[in-house]
């Protein structure tokens, strides 16, 4: 080997070379043996060490491991670390944390999920949150019902509640206390936009007197 290929005792980010091996790849580059900084051994094509693609065994993409044992985060309290994503079978290279819920449930959880809030529970706040969002007043989801009032992405009107059907006319309809009502097929695209609208009056009163009276009697205390 030429002094000028020999990469013994180099530096390349946390990898020193230490020695070459008879293995070859990326096209024939001679793969040398390297020890990281943390103490594990690697084995890194010069061509990815020379063009910078190999600074480390790996322990650079892996995120550094917290110490989260008895820490809250939302309803969840940590009680042990769980593993790398790789030793419980999941992608990836994240730390996973066993927390229980106050529930009473336990659950795994990545270490990003705790660090950014995005699990804050066992599933069981979802879950709460999805029931109270549906609640039924007189047989209605207020939730459900200003979720009818948006333009769904396939509509092809332009209006919510209006569609065309195969003879081209124009039809409104309306969701209302768990049933559907239609409001009639037209000629003409503006009618049928009309009669939507005054369908729609239905739920505005419905709305206004959830939010205006239903939810201030059930706030006020007993």
């Amino acid at each position: 080997m030429s002094r000028r290929n020999d990469l013994t005792g180099q530096r390349f980010g946390k990898l020193v070379v230490l020695r070459p091996t008879d293995k070859r790849m990326d096209g024939g580059s001679v793969v040398w043996q390297c020890q990281c900084d943390c103490g594990k051994l690697a084995e890194v094509s010069a061509r990815r060490l020379i063009r910078g693609k190999a600074r480390s065994c790996g322990c650079l993409s892996k995120p550094p491991r917290k110490e989260y044992e008895g820490q809250r985060f939302g309803r969840l309290t940590v009680l042990s670390y769980a593993g790398t994503a790789g030793e419980l079978g999941k992608a990836g290279t994240a730390n996973y944390w066993r927390c229980r819920c106050d529930c009473g449930q336990e659950t795994v959880v990545s270490q990003t999920e705790l660090q950014s809030g995005g699990t804050r529970s066992c599933g069981c706040l979802q879950k709460e949150r999805a029931i109270e969002c549906l609640e039924l007043v007189e047989d209605t989801s207020a939730a459900l019902l200003e979720r009818n009032k948006t333009l769904r992405s396939n509509n092809k009107s332009g209006y919510t509640g209006v569609f065309r059907e195969k003879d081209g006319r124009w039809a409104a309809y309306i969701n209302f206390k768990k049933k559907r009502y239609w409001l009639g097929r037209y000629s003409k695209l503006e009618d049928a936009v009309e009669a939507r609208r005054r369908g729609e009056e239905m739920h505005d009163d419905f709305l206004a007197w959830y939010h205006e009276v239903y939810q201030k009697q059930d706030d006020s205390p007993e």
